[in-house]
């Protein structure tokens, strides 16, 4: 009879767990997409490296899918808590009948499993056709052959969404039966006419904490924007985080102290229409929700942050790619003094071999050619040598605005000395790569330099006397600035320096000198070109590997492959785990709000009534609710999209590397098209749950 009961009781209420169903149907569907990709990449043809890179990712979101579970599982139980509330006159109802509590705990026990059952059966059924859209995107990131792709059904990611959501269903039966347990048939009975309080706050005080609360936070914005370099360690940055949070309770608490009395004030607006009952009604909500709206704001500004900067570190790494790996090999090797050493170890100094030494003072290319590598599987070769001088540091470049720039970045390593390229040499360089080549006089020189943090502190000096004295000769820069160009391949900007010297430029007693080649694959195909790669970057078991090996050389490179690999690599994990957990904070945020909603239009369904009498008819209700609960969702994402603005720029800035303010447009729209449809989606469940919670009854 119980299970009966049960079943009309949710075929009866189902418009009320239709906010508790979605997000369920939501986080269940989510939660198989990212734990199912270990069977998906199974079937995509990659590279060993972007198989560990699908792996690291996989091994990432499984322990991220912990802290997802948890955060799902507090929101089951507070959207459980509102439809325990909700029905708190039906179970007052069902004890005058006679029926003990166990009783009702088992009807909620039964409707949670019914439910739960339901939900899981929908979100998985959502999850495995979502998850082959998820395979083709991890494909179409990782630029994986997809010749092999079929319908993939992933039984461990269904075992474990079974076995995490047990645990969450299993705490709400409890919580549930905790909460009946309390319940006292008194409060049952008379629970729908109790209303909250309304309590005033002064307006002055409230004005004061406003304005207090503001300034916090426009602090906050300038320690993570005009303040940046200040935050070095966790501890700097807990500063403003703390900030922000004080700040935006403080912005909650004092708007509902303020913001109804100054619309009082202004007759024409506050006697319009239904306005004073929307007004009031907002002002008890945000007044009575004042910390359930800071956590929402703080989700929400996550959601938008996380979002847009992973996809703006995307975009701007799939965009530098073609420009910083113009050719498909770099190899690098340092030549040795007689009286160099490779370590010391335990107080003994290790010296390198003589047929090290021999080795390294000549090009790379004599390297490759004695050790047994067949030289026609390369072409376009460029070989340069690069010096660095003891006597010519970054310290010595910087000359009289050396200490000013070590007060303000510290952690740069200013002892190291230049690396220094005679201009033809260059030249060639730029030519391979199709870069701009520059030309020098016997007394001049110029600094290339792309990475946005060296290029200002170089400047200060290039602008104004950059005269340096290298070996008894005066040089002067022959710009007053630095100038783009780069030598060795990479992802993004990161040459911090590189100083570009005339033909005549004599260097004498070198520390250290690198010599250096550049060159293309000679094969037109991608498996050609692995194969070469294999030999040249990778570790096979070849004979030109063993001879390197055998020697000690130490041969290091870069290749365009392993290099897009890895940016490819990164950029999708960082895109994956942001979507994973912006939208599991959306569907929270959007939850919750909603709840307090619902919650609200139960608890104030007399006042609605109320409003029927003294004449407004049903159109002037569903506008008052409308524009109720679109100010209510509102409010926090608002603050929110505040605080991102400074948020995301704060993220940039420090992974200026990676990303650029230029990618950041398009981000922001896909961010906003996201967070629209899920927002969006929540805010009409609310509204048209509402409007049925008010209407009047039959």
């Amino acid at each position: 009879m119980l299970f009966k009961l049960s079943l009309r009781n949710m075929k009866k209420s189902f418009k009320d767990y239709a906010i508790y169903f979605l997000t369920l149907v939501l986080g269940v569907a989510i939660f198989y997409m990212f734990n199912s990709l270990d069977s998906q990449q199974a079937m995509l043809e990659v590279s060993q490296s972007t198989r560990q890179m699908i792996q690291l990712m996989i091994q990432l979101l499984g322990m991220i899918s912990v802290f997802i579970a948890i955060v799902l599982g507090f929101l089951i139980v507070y959207a459980n808590n509102f439809l325990v509330n909700r029905r708190k006159r039906e179970f007052g109802i069902y004890m005058t009948l006679g029926m003990g509590r166990r009783q009702i705990s088992a009807i909620i026990l039964f409707e949670t499993i019914l439910v739960g059952i339901l939900s899981l059966v929908v979100g998985i059924f959502i999850g495995v056709f979502a998850s082959q859209f998820m395979s083709i995107l991890v494909a179409k990131l990782f630029e994986a052959d997809m010749t092999e792709f079929t319908f993939v059904f992933s039984k461990g990611a269904c075992i474990k969404n079974c076995i995490y959501f047990a645990v969450m269903y299993l705490a709400v039966i409890i919580f549930n039966t905790l909460t009946i347990s309390r319940y006292k048939l008194i409060n049952l009975l008379t629970a729908v006419r109790k209303n909250e309080k309304i309590k005033m706050k002064n307006p002055i005080i409230s004005i004061l904490v406003f304005i207090i609360s503001a300034v916090i936070l426009g602090y906050a914005y300038y320690l993570v924007t005009g303040g940046v370099r200040e935050l070095q360690t966790g501890d700097e940055l807990l500063k403003p985080i703390l900030m922000g949070i004080v700040g935006t309770i403080g912005i909650f608490w004092s708007l509902s102290g303020f913001i109804l009395r100054v619309i009082q004030s202004r007759k024409s607006i506050y006697l319009k229409g239904t306005n004073m009952f929307v007004l009031r009604q907002l002002n008890n909500k945000i007044n009575t929700n004042i910390v359930s709206m800071t956590v929402i704001c703080l989700m929400l500004f996550m959601t938008i942050s996380v979002l847009s900067s992973s996809l703006s570190i995307k975009s701007a790494l799939d965009s530098q790619l073609d420009r910083f790996t113009p050719v498909d090999l770099n190899l690098y090797k340092t030549a040795y003094l007689p009286e160099s050493y490779v370590s010391s170890y335990s107080g003994k100094t290790i010296y390198n071999t003589e047929e090290q030494i021999e080795d390294s003072r000549h090009p790379v290319s004599y390297t490759l050619e004695t050790n047994g590598y067949d030289m026609n599987n390369l072409k376009d070769i460029i070989e340069l040598p690069i010096y660095a001088l003891s006597e010519w540091t970054m310290a010595d470049s910087l000359g009289d605005y050396y200490e000013a720039t070590k007060t303000q970045y510290p952690m740069l390593s200013y002892d190291m000395a230049e690396p220094i390229i005679k201009v033809s040499d260059y030249n060639k360089i730029a030519e391979l790569y199709g870069e701009e080549q520059y030309t020098l006089n016997d007394d001049e020189y110029i600094v290339l330099c792309n990475y946005d943090q060296m290029i200002e502190i170089r400047n200060q000096m290039l602008s104004n006397n950059s005269n340096i004295e290298i070996n008894g000769k005066t040089y002067h820069s022959k710009y007053n600035e630095c100038k783009d160009g780069f030598v060795f391949i990479a992802t993004t900007e990161i040459n911090a320096g590189i100083i570009l010297v005339p033909d005549n430029f004599e260097v004498k007693d070198a520390d250290t000198e690198q010599y250096f080649l550049a060159a293309n694959y000679n094969a037109e195909t991608e498996e050609g070109k692995q194969e070469i790669e294999n030999t040249l970057i990778g570790s096979g078991d070849t004979e030109f590997f063993e001879n390197v090996e055998e020697k000690g050389i130490e041969l290091d490179g870069s290749s365009k492959i392993s290099i897009t690999e890895s940016s490819k690599g990164l950029a999708t994990i960082i895109i994956f785990i942001a979507i994973y957990l912006g939208i599991v904070f959306l569907i929270a945020s959007s939850a919750i709000l909603a709840l307090k909603q619902l919650t609200e239009s139960s608890d104030n369904k007399q006042r609605y009534t109320i409003l029927r009498k003294i004449g407004c008819d049903e159109k002037m209700i569903n506008q008052a609710l409308f524009r109720q609960i679109f100010i209510f969702f509102m409010m926090p994402l608002l603050l929110a999209m505040i605080h991102s603005i400074f948020g995301i720029k704060f993220i940039l800035s420090m992974l200026e590397v990676l990303a650029s303010p230029d990618e950041l447009l398009p981000s922001v729209i896909v961010t906003a098209v996201i967070i629209g449809a899920i927002y969006g989606v929540y805010f009409l469940a609310t509204y048209f749950g509402s409007k049925n919670i008010i209407k009047e009854d039959d």
